[in-house]
């Protein structure tokens, strides 16, 4: 298999935010020249007042379709316990047409108990919302084949977590892309993990994007730049697709621009 591209990715976290102010960073993202825009799959504030403003996950992704024509976009990552698998495989399919092919469907077993509650979710414990999401993912794929019409492209899987024994076996099964938040040592110890799942169900895992989530800005509020050190040492242990985070009002991308260029440096 060729080397993977580098990519970078922005989370757009639909919190403390008229639309308009969203709609604008999603607009100066794309021209910026990130290759995916993710939002979120919460129902209120993650951080910042909780009882702030705050706009639903896939209205959100079926706007962003419309709006945009280059940039996938995606969740990350839209929680298996909020909608029926066979419905979110509808919905994924259904913004993918809208997109033109450019939707990701990230997906995670859920954690937010206050979502869960306030919603009237069942919450469970984290084991069983990781069963329901090994029940749900063949669903989703079933469903995709079924529809008509179908998937304009098969839908790239991005699956967040960390879990040793039940996600990362879930991700050698099902996943396109991995998510993590994991540092420089424990991404190379769950990369182990996982090449070792992969040998048990006779995958490659080469087959699988490995992305992380980074920071776009330090504790000061600066932009952390130029981001080569950090990144490097990531990318030399496989992870080839980089998300930085921001949130509402304001949507500051000023960190955004470093990590771009250092991108197509890779790329080059």
């Amino acid at each position: 298999m060729s080397e993977r591209p580098t990519r970078i990715g922005i989370q757009l976290q639909p919190q403390h935010a008229d639309y308009p102010q969203i709609r604008d960073a999603v607009a100066r993202a794309e021209d910026a020249g990130v290759d995916i825009i993710f939002t979120w799959d919460h129902f209120f504030p993650l951080t910042g007042d909780p009882d702030g403003k705050h706009f639903e996950c896939w209205t959100v992704l079926g706007a962003w379709a419309e709006q945009t024509s280059r940039a996938e976009i995606a969740a990350l990552v839209t929680c298996n316990s909020y909608r029926n698998p066979d419905l979110l495989a509808d919905m994924a399919r259904t913004v993918d047409h809208i997109s033109g092919g450019r939707l990701v469907l990230g997906i995670g077993s859920g954690w937010a108990g206050r979502d869960y509650e306030e919603y009237g979710y069942e919450f469970g414990t984290r084991g069983s919302r990781l069963d329901d999401l090994a029940e749900a993912l063949p669903r989703i794929e079933r469903r995709f084949e079924e529809l008509n019409p179908r998937p304009t492209r098969k839908i790239p899987m991005l699956i967040g977590g960390q879990g040793e024994k039940k996600t990362l076996r879930l991700v050698a099964k099902h996943a396109d892309i991995w998510h993590s938040f994991a540092d420089l040592p424990s991404l190379r110890h769950k990369l182990g993990v996982l090449d070792e799942h992969c040998a048990a169900v006779g995958r490659d895992r080469s087959e699988i994007e490995i992305s992380v989530g980074v920071n776009a800005r330090g504790r000061d509020g600066q932009p952390i730049g130029p981001p080569d050190e950090k990144a490097d040492a990531l990318h030399d242990a496989g992870a080839r697709l980089f998300t930085m985070g921001v949130g509402g009002p304001d949507y500051d991308l000023g960190g955004l621009e470093r990590w771009i260029a250092w991108r197509d440096q890779r790329n080059a």
